[in-house]
């Protein structure tokens, strides 16, 4: 299995104990959670249960059958109900260590809420007492927050450890494609993100566009309409959330711009960007180093593959189906690298935070993210691409993030440099350039002279992940 070793340790821990541990695990649907089950379930003698979109009786009636069998060898007949079933598991349990795991808990405890109350009952009254380790798990981030986790949820401070998985980074994700350059792996990533089920479609013995073709727009293909039936499955009004998605992928990220764009009232297209936050499909972004309140607030697609998708499939479909599937993959590509630029300074963010942790940064950022705001300097709007300031904003790491094909010029340095004006001049300023295609050789010789770095692609692997290899 490809990473996932820090998630994988932390439930090897929580089941190394001796008492009573409960861990809420959750993350957006195809990211990996059953995997990472799986994968613990192999070394351990445990109850998997995997509930499913029935009825009431019928998941009892399984869920009755993987008990009666982890515990007596055999399935005799399903329990008259929940609360038989969880007494069940109390009896046998005082005589052995036992590992229960709940997947889809949200099918299970949706038709019938009362489940969470009896769970409750049997956690304060029983299973805190006991070798027990309960792990409840979902897709549902909404549920498991506020249903599992949520102050007036009867599991409310229950759980002894929550886990939300999160997909993978730019540098896990390049390990599904051990034949691709350094280059490809980033447009892999900057295609489908850090969805394991997504990269898994991908093959690095096709180029991108082969994969572009045969994995999205080829008519049957997985990805053809995925970010569509994960909507459909989610939310009562796809339609809708459809319009914002595309809306934010065309670059309207403003709540007015969004509601202007797809004929919505303001108020109501906050209320639906909410709900695509909390399916980790959108985020709520303030310029670095200002409060969450700040009026400057955007709203980006937090996940590669929808903004690839309604920025290409989605806005061209009808287009894309009279060109077919091999020219329309061959046309995507000609502009793949404009489309690059945001995931590549989402890339270029990820590489900072793990040098951060890796204590290779000149400080520990308090703050990292986009910057954008007035410059007094030239009394204009400007922006930094990744700005990293310590928590007293004395210091600060200012980055540019160029995926281009040309090198580059000494204009963007200067950009660079100006935009940084913007800052107190009594802050110390490194300056960070990491470029796809190296840079002109005046830039080379300017940043030598100042002691600016200069980073290629291939610096964001390799050596570059080890403690010790300063950047500054």
């Amino acid at each position: 299995m490809i990473g996932r070793q820090q998630e994988l340790m932390q439930i090897e821990q929580l089941a190394a104990s001796e008492h009573f541990e409960f861990l809420v695990m959750y993350g957006r649907r195809r990211v990996g959670k059953t995997t990472i089950l799986q994968e613990f379930s192999h070394k351990h003698d445990v109850i998997f249960y995997s509930a499913q979109e029935k009825n009431d009786s019928l998941n009892l009636q399984d869920f009755s059958r993987e008990i009666q069998r982890h515990f007596d060898g055999q399935f005799i007949a399903p329990f008259p109900s929940w609360e038989n079933a969880f007494s069940y598991i109390t009896t046998k349990s005082s005589e052995e260590k036992t590992i229960l795991i709940i997947d889809e808990f949200p099918f299970m405890a949706g038709p019938n809420p009362s489940i969470k109350s009896m769970l409750q009952h049997q956690i304060d009254h029983h299973w805190k007492n006991l070798d027990l380790f309960l792990i409840l798990c979902g897709s549902s981030v909404s549920f498991m927050i506020n249903d599992i986790m949520g102050y007036e949820s009867p599991l409310y401070g229950r759980a002894t450890s929550s886990m939300e998985v999160l997909p993978f980074d730019y540098l896990d994700s390049a390990a599904f494609f051990p034949e691709y350059s350094v280059q490809e792996k980033l447009i892999a990533y900057g295609i489908l993100g850090g969805i394991p089920r997504y990269l898994n479609c991908f093959s690095s013995g096709r180029s991108i566009e082969d994969n572009i073709k045969a994995a999205i727009l080829e008519n049957g293909a997985f990805l053809n309409d995925e970010p569509m039936m994960f909507l459909r499955m989610e939310l009562r009004e796809p339609n809708v959330y459809n319009s914002i998605l595309e809306a934010i992928a065309r670059g309207y990220n403003k709540v007015t711009e969004i509601a202007d764009c797809t004929h919505e009232d303001k108020n109501k297209c906050s209320k639906y960007l909410t709900t695509l936050q909390t399916l980790r499909l959108t985020e709520k972004r303030v310029p670095c180093g200002e409060p969450q309140y700040s009026r400057k607030t955007i709203y980006t697609l937090t996940d590669n593959f929808y903004r690839f998708w309604y920025h290409y499939i989605f806005a061209n479909k009808s287009y894309y189906d009279l060109l077919g599937a091999s020219d329309a993959a061959a046309e995507i590509m000609e502009g793949i690298s404009d489309f690059m630029g945001l995931a590549f300074e989402d890339i270029c963010k990820q590489f900072l935070l793990r040098q951060a942790k890796l204590r290779n940064l000149p400080f520990v950022p308090f703050y990292i993210g986009k910057w954008w705001g007035n410059n007094p300097a030239i009394k204009a709007q400007d922006d930094v691409d990744l700005l990293a300031l310590n928590k007293k904003k004395s210091e600060g790491i200012f980055c540019e993030c160029k995926f281009t094909n040309h090198p580059m010029p000494m204009e963007e340095y200067e950009d660079l440099v100006t935009a940084a004006r913007a800052f107190p001049g009594s802050m110390k300023k490194y300056f960070l350039f990491i470029s796809k295609s190296g840079y002109t050789a005046p830039v080379q010789k300017r940043a030598k002279e100042e002691g600016t770095v200069l980073l290629m692609a291939e610096d964001l692997f390799g050596d570059r992940q080890q403690p010790g290899k300063n950047l500054f």
